[in-house]
């Protein structure tokens, strides 16, 4: 059975906390990627996921954390797209982790100098994020550079890397003059 909350299902409640935390989240400087509600024990537990250009650190955390707990507490629950919960909730903000599929510009900008798995014209391919524009993104495959457009990229991950090239490498620069 799906958790509840005083104002509907969880589903309806992770909408109207999209719609609620979006604006705040942006106005702090930071992109909300997702939120999850379920329960745990008494309590509802509020799990937001947040990122930006070049990471999320403890201090922006913390700075999330004041400002969504804030718009939740001042929503007024009966009103047009209030959040009430059934009790206390415990709230979590967090950063997405390596795991987190690259499916908007934003994930995949921020994944330059990854290697990265994606689908392309139903194939799985493994290259380095070289760069993105706005017409799409430009990998390295096998030691050649490959320009994919935006509606041609299916889904992508970050494939792990435990002796990653250094940034000049993974951007292209040998180090050769030519």
């Amino acid at each position: 059975m799906p958790p509840e909350t005083a104002g509907g299902s969880a589903a309806q409640t992770r909408e109207r906390l999209l719609g609620l935390l979006g604006p705040v989240v942006a106005a702090a400087g930071y992109d909300l990627e997702d939120v999850t509600v379920s329960v745990a024990g008494r309590r509802s537990l509020v799990r937001v996921s947040v990122d930006a250009d070049g990471g999320i650190d403890l201090d922006a955390v913390a700075e999330v954390s004041r400002v969504v707990s804030a718009a939740i507490d001042d929503t007024d629950a009966d009103g047009p797209g209030g959040v009430a919960f059934a009790g206390p909730y415990v709230l979590e903000v967090s950063s997405p982790g390596v795991d987190r599929p690259l499916a908007e510009q934003r994930h995949w900008r921020r994944a330059v100098g990854r290697l990265v798995n994606v689908q392309i014209a139903d194939k799985a391919v493994i290259g380095r994020v070289l760069d993105t524009s706005g017409s799409g993104v430009t990998l390295e495959v096998a030691g050649a550079r490959r320009d994919v457009a935006w509606g041609d990229l299916g889904r992508g991950t970050v494939e792990v890397e435990f002796n990653r090239p250094s940034d000049a490498l993974a951007a292209g620069d040998t180090g050769q003059e030519g």
